[in-house]
């Protein structure tokens, strides 16, 4: 899919009148197939943007134009349809605690499902193998019939991304993926999310606590600073104080960890003393 935004600004569902917008100005052209990051310190306006990328979240000012159409014109129905072809995968996963694995996997594929097939799958899996090769990209086959709340946070987490890559969309809007990771689960997961949109030609946006990763793993790096793009460039041209200007004042955040929701640190690896720890944002 590709994306166009003209102009866009959008307030967060839960602001006040007149509060400040928590994505502003915002012109951006990514091109279908393309895999991009964005950075940027704590509430500079990632998720929001996500959530407008999702046609989640209608913008305030502007335009959002998905393959040259705008998601806000459409029928009801039409948008619907929009939806299914896109997955927002948000940092803690909506996951029912009494949900076996495999279902919770098997839930990205409902849009495409019709009603009474969405039914019976919630019962009878439809699509086994196809979760089970979604799990096994996280290293995680040997958790496919265990239930939800058996789960660590980090597991849980992982699950939640098999889940987006099962539904095979189009569009892939994934929120702070490796939060509740260690640095080699988190490597692995980062690997296969940019693999698997590569062979599927899905288009990938992803906002990234920790800003080395997003060096690495995305050709294109997108900074946010207080609801505005502060820069659009390629990872080679992100130098250290191009960094230290979008994080200003919180620089704090480019070298110790974020606080992590409730429920997902436990499977984080603290650094030990005197090692040097991974660069993070929020």
């Amino acid at each position: 899919m590709k994306l166009a935004l003209n102009a866009l600004s959008a307030q967060h569902p839960a602001a006040r009148p007149g509060a400040r917008a928590a994505i502003s100005n915002i012109n951006l052209t990514i091109q279908s197939g393309e895999q991009v990051a964005v950075i940027g310190p704590s509430g500079s306006g990632k998720t929001t943007l996500l959530q407008c990328l999702a046609c989640a979240l209608k913008p305030s000012a502007g335009q959002l134009l998905i393959d040259e159409r705008n998601p806000w014109a459409l029928a009801v129905s039409a948008l619907q349809r929009l939806r299914g072809q896109l997955v927002l995968a948000p940092q803690v996963p909506p996951l029912p605690p009494r949900q076996r694995v495999v279902t919770a996997v098997l839930a990205g594929r409902l849009p495409q499902m019709g009603l009474l097939a969405s039914l019976r799958s919630l019962f009878y899996p439809q699509g086994i193998a196809l979760a089970d090769t979604a799990l096994a990209q996280f290293d995680l086959s040997e958790k496919l019939f265990d239930r939800v709340d058996r789960l660590s946070g980090g597991e849980r987490q992982r699950v939640g991304l098999a889940r987006a890559l099962a539904a095979e969309a189009r569009l892939l809007l994934i929120d702070e993926p490796l939060s509740a990771l260690d640095p080699t689960r988190a490597k692995q997961a980062m690997a296969s999310l940019t693999s698997s949109a590569q062979q599927s030609n899905a288009t990938l946006v992803c906002t990234l606590h920790q800003v080395q990763t997003a060096l690495e793993h995305f050709p294109r790096i997108i900074g946010l600073r207080e609801g505005v793009l502060a820069f659009d460039l390629p990872a080679s041209e992100v130098s250290q104080a191009l960094l230290e200007s979008l994080y200003a004042n919180k620089l704090d955040e480019l070298t110790q960890p974020a606080v992590l929701p409730a429920g997902l640190a436990d499977d984080l690896q603290v650094a030990p003393a005197g090692v040097p720890a991974v660069m993070h944002c929020r």
